[in-house]
């Protein structure tokens, strides 16, 4: 069966020519105009993905795409942000919210029909499995990670490094390689993006000693290591 992506976007000629770029590539599609359409047509028919668009009416794209990842049934929908803002520090906060990708207008629909493609193929590789070391705990399943049987609050790509790290320990990996297997090699984001998950996940693993386990490799890039 075909991909759904869920189109959200105030400008009519916008959603028209993105509509007619999916089609063109295979994919079914629905359209909302503003962030209240969007959580109907949700709550009307789950999409595999959103092409969200940053500059919405009353309700931001930004403000949009924390809620749904929030929203226990909404977190794991990938989102592309679509927006003008080209600023490194809009693309971070983009990303911070758990967005799985950002596309800046103007952009060709060949490219963004290909970051599509990427970011699906991404889902569907999840691994479903649970992952614990030293009390610190990590299950795809559900979506939760414990400390000594404290829940942490993470962030989608949050969840997603740490889950890099727990399964791949003792190996040292460039802010570039951490790109491509955790963002996926075809995202075009800067490298200190990296850093900015990495102070993140830090700061929510520290209250338990955790955060020593993700360690900075001079020069390098970052491990993962109990040692």
């Amino acid at each position: 069966m075909a991909s759904t992506v869920l189109i959200v976007d105030d400008e009519p000629a916008i959603r028209q020519m993105l509509g007619f770029a999916l089609a063109g590539a295979g994919f079914r599609f629905q359209e909302a105009a503003n962030a209240e359409e969007a959580v109907t047509s949700i709550q009307h028919a789950s999409p595999d993905l959103i092409l969200l668009d940053w500059m919405l009416p009353n309700v931001s794209g930004i403000d949009l795409a924390r809620r749904l990842k929030r929203a226990p049934e909404t977190q794991e929908i990938p989102i592309i942000m679509l927006t003008a803002r080209g600023e490194e520090t809009d693309k971070v906060k983009g990303l911070e919210v758990g967005a799985d990708d950002y596309v800046t207008k103007p952009f060709s629909t060949r490219e963004l029909v290909a970051r599509i493609k990427a970011v699906l193929r991404r889902s569907a590789a999840k691994e479903e499995e649970s992952v614990e070391v030293d009390g610190l705990s990590l299950d795809t399943t559900i979506h939760r990670v414990t400390a000594r049987g404290t829940p942490l609050e993470l962030s989608p790509m949050e969840f997603r490094l740490l889950h890099f790290f727990m399964t791949h320990r003792e190996r040292v990996y460039s802010r570039n390689q951490l790109l491509d297997h955790v963002w996926g090699n075809n995202v075009y984001i800067e490298e200190r993006t990296v850093d900015v998950h990495i102070r993140r996940l830090r700061k929510m693993l520290a209250p338990q000693g955790y955060d020593r386990y993700i360690q900075t490799v001079r020069s390098v890039g970052y491990r993962f290591s109990t040692r």
